[in-house]
């Protein structure tokens, strides 16, 4: 038994036939049918596919030449002339100047005539910058004042006196219209004096609760100086909200 579970034997000099491993069966696609009848169709009806699946080719005769594929103008046919050009106003060479004209005319006169009726040309107002600078005309450059000088200059314009006056009756037609409303359902106006006295007397107020508060020791330590610093502190926050109420609105009603 040790001869035979051992590492050398003599069976292991006998050859042995190799195991050939089992191939896997070929896989096949389901649509392989369609395909092959897709393919079918195809030959069948070559011109379904895109494109056309034969051309003619062209002989070696036939090869590209030069200036083939300009367009070509039809020949002219017979008794067709072309456009004659313009005719131009230019004397011709045989044409020979008149001679002989005489003119009893005083130029020379005629022009001191003129010079002495005439009206002087005003020189006109030119500066320049720098002494080897460009000149340049001052009259619309914006150094000259003119426009001050002008009869409506600083007026307010026609249209914009039209359009207040056109925004203030509509304002009143509007206050008119709300105090309507409001004075059925039992609303009085406050008038302009009475507001702006209200407003003064606010902002007393607002002033003597915050002197009373600057005054206070900056050591709050006991109970009753804290209920009277928050007291203040909540008269002060209700008097500034009224205030910027009463400034904010223009218009204030009270009710009856």
């Amino acid at each position: 038994m040790f001869g035979l579970s051992g590492e050398e034997n003599i069976y292991n000099l006998l050859p042995s036939g190799e195991k050939q491993p089992t191939k896997s069966p070929r896989y096949i696609s389901v649509f392989q049918p369609f395909v092959k009848r897709e393919i079918e169709e195809r030959k069948t009806h070559p011109c379904k596919t895109m494109g056309i699946p034969k051309l003619q080719v062209p002989t070696p005769q036939d090869f590209l030449r030069k200036h083939a594929k300009e367009p070509k103008l039809p020949k002219r046919k017979k008794g067709q002339s072309a456009k004659k050009p313009p005719e131009l106003n230019v004397p011709k060479r045989t044409d020979r100047p008149v001679m002989g004209i005489w003119s009893q005319k005083d130029f020379i006169a005629t022009n001191i005539a003129e010079a002495i009726v005439g009206v002087p040309k005003k020189p006109t107002h030119a500066c320049v910058d720098v002494r080897k600078g460009d000149k340049f005309l001052v009259e619309n450059s914006g150094l000259v004042k003119k426009y001050l000088k002008k009869k409506d200059f600083g007026v307010t314009p026609r249209y914009i006196k039209k359009r207040n006056q056109e925004a203030k009756r509509a304002q009143e037609e509007r206050d008119a219209g709300r105090e309507e409303t409001l004075g059925g359902r039992g609303l009085t106006r406050l008038a302009r004096e009475e507001r702006e006295a209200v407003l003064e007397g606010l902002k007393k107020n607002w002033e003597e609760i915050h002197k009373e508060y600057q005054s206070m020791s900056l050591l709050v330590d006991t109970v009753p100086r804290k209920l009277h610093q928050e007291k203040l502190e909540v008269q002060m926050k209700q008097l500034e909200h009224d205030i910027g109420a009463l400034e904010k609105h223009r218009l204030v009603y009270i009710a009856d």
